[in-house]
């Protein structure tokens, strides 16, 4: 399989930002569906998915990814 350009070519720096953003994307979505559990009508039907969890990792680790990757980004 061969990969696209932007990917073969990009900085280290430039894969760690694509990766913050799609990891910081992933947290906003479960972010989205921790809101839609705790509206839900049926109470006693609440899931077993820790959403909070998820959310709280992914957004720590896509926000790392970003601060180390953005200084780079912006000196070259």
């Amino acid at each position: 399989m061969k990969l696209p350009d932007v990917l073969m070519f990009a900085s280290d720096a430039e894969l760690l930002a694509s990766a913050g953003v799609v990891l910081l994307v992933l947290a906003a979505i479960a972010s989205l569906m921790e809101r839609r559990r705790m509206r839900r009508v049926a109470l006693h039907h609440v899931g077993w998915v820790p959403w909070t969890g998820i959310f709280l990792t992914l957004a720590i680790i896509g926000g790392g990814l970003l601060s180390v990757a953005v200084p780079a980004i912006l000196t070259a």
